[in-house]
């Protein structure tokens, strides 16, 4: 629960402004802002979209800056309310809708502040997703990069060590790496990790169309990346109900409910929404979590698949799906 991983954070003062207030636009406004949305969409070459937590509120999982988010209410000292846990919560319409959107070519490149692992466990491609902050679900072997996607939160924070190790092998009869395997998710002062922001800079230059979702663009640098779209020529949309940190550079500014955008974006660029059919999540076996006292490589473990797709990253970042 996010309440859970703000807890787990260090202590830090400066958590950006959080309470303002929220603005709807009426049901007409609305929908026009939608149709020329949609028009944008269709004219675009290359849509970035980036995701902030207001896109899983409606899976039960409370943002932080919103009337009744995490650190809205702690400044109040109160406690949030929180309707599933990470492992239980399952993909909004919105996330939905952007596995559609890129199914059908429209949506090129995903960026996501959100840690709760939801992009990944919809099945939205991870080759073309960048989670700066983390994921709850990932582990990373810090010797050689490869990332695994696991069935339950990894329940370690700020890049400190799982106690599990890397069981890649890269060349027959080789021994398996044997790297010690560390969280992805990011304290307040760690760096935002290499690989992803590097794609994602790259595809916020690129980007024609900018698209941000439920999220304040309050934190550095990844809400600042959509500036990248609009100083090489292109636009920013944002959907959001609270004042966000770049609407004064908007091309389009639209406060609604995220859902009901998509929902209503879906129906106008004729596409369905795909059906959730479980997470798609891969798991390696437990293994031993300390070396042996010989020193020697804790015993190989077996990698099994839990879901459809299975999704590992190479030293290189390149994805390579296998079925």
């Amino acid at each position: 629960m996010s309440v859970n991983y703000a807890a787990g954070l260090s202590p830090y003062a400066d958590k950006g402004v959080c309470g303002l207030p929220e603005t709807f636009d009426s049901p007409e406004e609305l929908k026009v802002k939608v149709e020329a949305l949609a028009q944008l969409i269709r004219e675009s070459q290359y849509l970035v979209v980036h995701s902030g937590a207001g896109i899983s509120t409606s899976a039960g999982i409370p943002d932080f800056r919103g009337p009744k988010g995490v650190w809205t209410l702690e400044e109040k000292g109160e406690s949030p309310h929180f309707d599933t846990t990470f492992e239980e919560a399952r993909p909004s319409l919105t996330h939905l809708a952007l596995l559609g959107l890129q199914r059908a070519g429209y949506l090129k490149y995903l960026i996501s502040q959100n840690v709760d692992g939801i992009h990944v466990r919809s099945g939205f491609p991870r080759d073309l997703l960048s989670e700066l902050h983390g994921n709850m679900f990932v582990e990373e072997c810090e010797k050689c990069g490869r990332q695994y996607v696991r069935e339950k939160v990894i329940g370690v924070m700020g890049l400190k060590p799982t106690g599990r190790y890397c069981d890649v092998v890269r060349s027959r009869g080789l021994r398996a790496c044997r790297g010690k395997l560390i969280s992805t998710i990011l304290d307040w002062e760690d760096a935002l990790p290499d690989r992803d922001l590097n794609k994602a800079d790259s595809a916020s230059r690129k980007a024609d169309l900018a698209l941000t979702l439920g999220t304040s663009m309050q934190i550095k640098p990844s809400g600042d990346l959509p500036l990248l779209t609009k100083r090489n020529g292109g636009k920013i949309v944002i959907v959001n109900l609270q004042p966000t940190k770049h609407d004064k550079h908007a091309h389009l500014r639209i406060n609604g409910y995220v859902d009901e955008v998509m929902r209503q974006l879906m129906e106008l660029l004729g596409l369905d929404i795909p059906k959730w059919e479980g997470p798609t999540v891969c798991e390696s076996s437990t293994g031993t979590s300390e070396p042996a006292a010989d020193n020697k490589p804790p015993p190989e473990k077996s990698f099994h698949c839990v879901c459809v797709f299975f999704f590992f990253f190479l030293h290189n970042a390149q994805c390579i799906r296998m079925f």
